[in-house]
């Protein structure tokens, strides 16, 4: 037996090395996970909510709604763009009930739909600023 320590199994990434467990796996069924990955049909619905966001115009009006409640005109002054495209974002982001709204006299006014939707997109934002 040698006296130098062994060669550790799995190698940092980051070395640029695979990371490799040398252990056999015959099937999905050998590997012991904490909990189930993500079943196929809410994969599927995840990568369509997500594709929703994939607009920089609607990730500019969250970050407008993530501040605060706002009425469409003075979104559409935020964001520069014209009452309509705004209007027709918002209807988008309600479908995917990221956004709900209320009527008070003519105007309608918009918010983030709940905490979830803020979390979500303050999370985003912080990982989109680490160095």
């Amino acid at each position: 037996m040698s006296d130098q320590p062994s060669e550790p199994l799995l190698k940092d990434p980051e070395d640029g090395e695979d990371l490799c467990c040398d252990l056999p796996h015959s099937s999905p069924a050998s590997v012991s996970l904490p909990q189930t990955p993500l079943d196929s049909e809410k994969a599927q619905r995840m990568a369509e909510f997500l594709g929703y966001l994939a607009d920089p115009n609607r990730l500019r009006i969250l970050s407008i709604l993530a501040h605060q409640e706002i009425c469409v005109g003075d979104l559409a002054a935020a964001v520069g763009m014209n009452e309509s495209a705004v209007s027709h974002q918002l209807r988008t982001l309600r479908a995917i009930r990221l956004v709900s709204s209320r009527k008070q006299g003519r105007h309608v006014f918009y918010r983030l739909q709940d905490q979830h939707i803020l979390d979500f997109y303050q999370a985003i934002a912080e990982h989109l600023d680490e160095v």
